[in-house]
């Protein structure tokens, strides 16, 4: 068996097909950004503006986060020193899931090394807790979501994206005796759109199922304390489970899931990634506690950074360019091709020092790729001028559809 024969053909069909991943040396300085220095595989550095970052608040670099941080490693050092059953439970884990909790209006929150690994260890660990479990999972979750539903050997059901209707139909074909979750997002980050969230909470009442849903992409932005979509609507009361990032608008790492007490005893007592897991270490869980109890109480930087994105749109459909608008902070627009958009986000680069991943599939389906923007509140009208007009000129340059799909 010729085992690098094998890697070549693998590596050289993502090459032929356009959607070939590379890694971009970003620096990033802190109290500049989302300015920031890209080092080209010569070793030559170019001042660039990040523009698909997904610390969409900058509390990355607040000095409340970075105090805090500072505190805890002249306190308690690096790591945490094992996983969370042996010996990696500190005051710092404790006092974060207590914010998370109280954020959430929920009695208890569960720590994870990232909403990946919660969305994946809580969903497939499910079924243990409720033997014969039915997860009806929406057909755009997260690939963390599907795996989780994936793993867990249970049975599964998938509705139509946001498709209200066709998730009663798969619910009123199961048996009314038998244990239903249904899993769901706030806000999908490839198009930016809102889940239905109060409406599945009502088919979730009248067929008796738990209600599982992701808000890492509306953590600290939505809500009068930033706890999400589901504060923001009155409807955190309804959902059984949270699913929520601290690595987008807390600007820090990890993720987590806030449920009732027994909720969060049960997974934590039988989910393999969470008992085997060495936890945060307590600097970022102390940075995370105290972007979290900061964005509580600041409305202004959610409100700015609405109106950051607001502004971008309202620039974007000036040149008729094809972005998506679902009304969220999310600014997809559309190329529809894998080599004209890895095409675009290197010239982009190269040209004009604007950095912005293409987005190809599998991430999104195909004809669908994207370049997807993430305004901040500090992107300010420097920064918006000079990413309009570096587009407006591409898409004439490289004679691009326009208005395909403006809102």
């Amino acid at each position: 068996m010729n085992y690098d024969a094998s890697i070549d053909a693998a590596i050289q069909k993502l090459h032929d097909e356009g959607r070939y991943r590379t890694f971009i040396d970003i620096e990033r300085k802190r109290g500049s950004f989302p300015h920031a220095i890209w080092t080209r595989a010569d070793g030559t550095e170019s001042p660039v503006t990040v523009w698909c970052g997904n610390d969409y608040l900058g509390m990355g670099q607040h000095p409340v986060v970075l105090d805090a941080m500072h505190e805890a490693i002249e306190r308690a050092g690096a790591g945490s020193g094992g996983t969370r059953n042996i010996s990696g439970t500190t005051v710092y884990h404790k006092r974060l899931e207590a914010e998370l909790a109280d954020l959430h209006g929920k009695e208890a929150a569960l720590l994870f090394t990232s909403a990946y690994i919660a969305n994946d260890a809580t969903l497939s660990t499910l079924p243990k807790i409720f033997p014969g479990l039915i997860i009806y999972s929406d057909s755009l979750n997260h690939a963390s979501m599907i795996e989780g539903v994936r793993r867990n050997g249970g049975a599964k059901r998938v509705f139509r994206h946001n498709d209200v209707g066709h998730l009663r139909e798969l619910l009123e074909a199961d048996d009314p005796a038998v244990p239903k979750l249904i899993a769901f997002e706030s806000v999908y980050s490839m198009d930016g759109d809102f889940g239905p969230i109060e409406q599945i909470c009502d088919l979730a009442e009248e067929f008796g199922a738990l209600t599982y849903i992701d808000e890492v992409h509306a953590v600290g932005m939505y809500g009068p304390r930033g706890g999400g979509v589901t504060e923001r609507d009155g409807l955190a009361h309804r959902i059984d489970i949270i699913n929520g990032t601290l690595a987008k608008a807390y600007g820090v790492m990890g993720g987590y899931i806030a449920a009732s007490e027994r909720m969060c005893d049960a997974v934590r007592s039988y989910a393999p990634g969470f008992i085997f897991t060495t936890s945060l270490p307590p600097s970022v869980a102390a940075g995370a506690a105290a972007s979290v109890a900061h964005l509580k109480t600041d409305q202004g930087l959610r409100d700015n950074h609405q109106l950051q994105a607001r502004i971008l749109k309202t620039r974007l459909k000036g040149i008729s360019l094809p972005f998506i608008d679902h009304g969220s902070h999310i600014v997809p627009v559309h190329v529809g091709d894998p080599v004209h958009c890895k095409m675009l986000s290197d010239m982009l680069l190269e040209d004009f020092g604007i950095y912005v991943q293409p987005i190809n599939f599998p991430t999104v389906p195909r004809g669908t790729e994207r370049l997807r923007f993430t305004p901040s509140p500090v992107h300010g009208p420097q920064e918006i001028d000079a990413l309009v007009r570096a587009l407006d000129n591409l898409w004439s340059h490289c004679a691009l559809n326009r208005a395909e799909l403006s809102a």
